[in-house]
């Protein structure tokens, strides 16, 4: 399944509430996802809270698009990536990688759909 970073803004501030409605909130939005065969992995949340850059697995980014829609969340840009781990990167891997670009190899990391 390919692998995405989601940039949203948040003008006035990204809040989440804590404790078991913050729970609630991230289960339904994961539920919505799932409808959608998209999957949030986690996200990163910029310290002045205007900014999130969020990962996802889906088909494609309409399908995170739609999800976002559905869920009420902005999409500024959506960008294909691919995972380099410096713990378990060889460079045969990586040269298998670049050979089969359709399988997400370095290749694919620089794509960039903005909204």
């Amino acid at each position: 399944m390919p692998r995405y970073i989601v940039e949203r803004s948040f003008p006035e501030g990204f809040e989440l509430p804590f404790g078991q409605s913050g729970t609630d909130v991230c289960r339904g939005v994961v539920g919505i996802n799932e409808d959608l065969g998209v999957t949030w992995l986690h996200s990163y949340v910029r310290d002045d809270r205007r900014s999130t850059f969020c990962v996802y697995d889906a088909p494609n980014p309409e399908a995170i698009r739609r999800a976002a829609d559905r869920n009420g969340l902005p999409v500024d840009r959506i960008t294909r990536v691919t995972v380099l781990d410096p713990y378990f990167y060889t460079p045969s891997a990586m040269a298998d990688a670049s050979a089969h670009p359709k399988s997400g190899g370095p290749a694919m990391a620089d794509r960039s759909l903005d909204r």
